[in-house]
C-alpha cells in the first residue's frame, strides 16, 4: 500500500543507527504535528545526505543557533526502506527540502516522503550522520569497504584477506 506525505516543516527530525558497527540499521525519523514516520536507509544513503546537506550549507546563508542532536523516539516502527534521496533549497523559504522515496519492488506503488527543513535542522543531521558514519568500521585503505576486526576479502587484492585492525 502507497503512502505519500507531505511535512511542510518538520517539528522533530533524527538520524540514528541501532545495533552493533557492522550489523547497524541505520534509521531517519521525522515528524509533523501528530504524525511521526520512521524509515531505513543504509549507511551509503546517510554518508551522501550528510555530504550533500554540508555542501548545500556552505553555499546558503550561515544557519543560527543549533540544538543537540535528537535521539531516534522508540517505539518506533519503520515504515519503509528508502530507496531514493533528494535535496532541494527554497530560498524564498529558506528551508531546505528532502524528498525520501521507498525502494521500488515489483508488486507495489512506491511511498514516499517530502519535508521541509530549517537551515539549523538540515545542520544538525549532517552532524548526527557524520558522528554515526565515523563511529562504525573503519574503511579498508584498498577498496574503502569496511574493515572486520579479522580483515575482509578485498576486491582489490584478487580474493586475498586485506589488512586487519
Amino acid at each position: 500500500m502507497s503512502s505519500s506525505r507531505d511535512f511542510p516543516s518538520a517539528d522533530y527530525v533524527a538520524i540514528g543507527a541501532i545495533g552493533e558497527p557492522g550489523k547497524r540499521v541505520f534509521l531517519i525519523q521525522m515528524r509533523y504535528l501528530d504524525d511521526l514516520v520512521t524509515v531505513k536507509v543504509e549507511k551509503a544513503q546517510v554518508a551522501a545526505l550528510v555530504r550533500h546537506l554540508g555542501e548545500l550549507i556552505k553555499e546558503i546563508p550561515r544557519p543560527g543557533h543549533l540544538d543537540e542532536p535528537s535521539p531516534i523516539l522508540v517505539p518506533y516502527e519503520i515504515a519503509w526502506v528508502v530507496g531514493a534521496i533528494g535535496i532541494a533549497y527554497d530560498e524564498s523559504t529558506d528551508q531546505i527540502h528532502l524528498h525520501l522515496e521507498e525502494l521500488a519492488t515489483d508488486d507495489a506503488e512506491q511511498s514516499s516522503l517530502r519535508v521541509g527543513l530549517s537551515k539549523e535542522q538540515s545542520a544538525v543531521i549532517a552532524i548526527q550522520g557524520t558522528r554515526l558514519i565515523e563511529a562504525g568500521r573503519p574503511p579498508c585503505p584498498l577498496c574503502g569497504y569496511p574493515l572486520d576486526p579479522n580483515g575482509h576479502v578485498c576486491p582489490r587484492t584478487n580474493g586475498h584477506t586485506a589488512p586487519t585492525l
